[in-house]
């Protein structure tokens, strides 16, 4: 478990005080995937580097377990390192060092004898898909096998909790899911903590329990990933989960599009169906029953944590008492719905 208390960080420079993070308050439960998204600059990688504090925190508490390792330092703090695992965006390895030398690496670091080492190493070859590789150099690993033994080596201490700062930023679409389903399957057997640091709302929706978004150094929004992506309360979140559901507007539709109702606008509508609501035959319905029409600008359905959701933008033809019964009817039927805006 990892809890976070008031944290801030500031930086000196000589143009004065610049803040990396302020007020960042989260837990993260015991044996649960939680992910930390936002922009470059939001402050992930501040934030994930203060856990492990390979930079101080200027205030606040951060407790990996009951030991607050704010608190720590010499060899308690590495010491209560060996207890975090870490995986970085460019894997780090030593291209000097086969696989299996790679992974050894922290275990030799502390003294662990050949024979423990070998005992140790052995079943993450196995878990990570590497045993054909063990003698490899890192020079002749496609980037996906060069994440799995930095991923390894992060597991060669049996740490409590694992962080991950970027780790499938450099990989392609099929190589990412498949890096992402390791670490799913390592946090189901082996029972470990995760918080995963990215810039990618689909890296979230795919393995994360739950989800905090960064912006500017602070929290700005948080909780299940299925609540936040099907009830999000922030734009740079609504941003983030269009750009992951490929439902981005056309620039166009952007520039046309007005807050308050003008002549010659009709609302555009967000419709959001969630677990069974998502297979009903909703717009054939609602043109049958209100005589009204649509037009579909985009639509997208998804699985989150095995719940079909559905994401559908449409330009609806109505009179502002003809949406408000859409809207009502919508409710009924379990739908979430969003005037986004009104356009021509």
């Amino acid at each position: 478990m990892i809890t976070i208390k008031n944290l801030k960080k500031v930086y000196a420079t000589p143009a004065g005080p610049v803040v990396g993070l302020q007020d960042i308050n989260l837990q993260v439960n015991q044996g649960e995937i939680f992910g930390v998204i936002g922009k470059s600059g939001a402050g992930k990688s501040t934030l994930i580097r203060c856990i492990n504090l390979l930079e101080r925190p200027t205030s606040g508490k951060i407790s990996i377990a009951d030991t607050e390792i704010t608190q720590l330092s010499g060899s308690a703090l590495r010491n209560e390192r060996h207890k975090i695992g870490m995986i970085f965006q460019h894997f780090n390895l030593l291209t000097s060092r086969t696989v299996y030398e790679n992974i050894a690496l922290p275990l030799k670091l502390s003294g662990t004898s050949s024979r423990d080492i070998e005992n140790t190493i052995k079943p993450l070859l196995e878990l990570t898909g590497l045993n054909e590789k063990r003698n490899v150099y890192p020079a002749q690993l496609s980037g996906g096998q060069k994440q799995r033994v930095a991923i390894a080596r992060a597991l060669a201490n049996n740490p409590d909790v694992l962080l991950c700062d970027e780790a499938t930023s450099a990989l392609d679409p099929h190589t990412t899911k498949s890096i992402l389903d390791l670490v799913r399957d390592i946090n189901k057997k082996l029972g470990l903590t995760i918080l995963l640091i990215t810039h990618e709302m689909s890296v979230v929706k795919e393995i994360c329990d739950r989800v905090a978004v960064l912006e500017q150094g602070k929290i700005i929004e948080m909780g299940d990933v299925l609540q936040v992506f099907t009830h999000p309360l922030q734009d740079i979140t609504r941003e983030l989960i269009n750009t992951a559901l490929r439902l981005e507007l056309p620039q166009s539709i952007k520039d046309a599009l007005h807050l308050q109702r003008a002549p010659k606008t009709h609302p555009l509508v967000r419709f959001t169906f969630i677990g069974n609501t998502a297979s009903k035959p909703f717009l054939s319905k609602l043109t049958a029953d209100f005589h009204v029409e649509f037009s579909v600008l985009q639509a997208n359905i998804e699985l989150i944590h095995d719940n079909p959701v559905g994401i559908m933008l449409v330009q609806a033809i109505v009179d502002d008492e003809q949406l408000i019964e859409i809207l009502k009817y919508a409710g009924e039927q379990g739908l979430d719905t969003e005037v986004l805006g009104y356009v021509n």
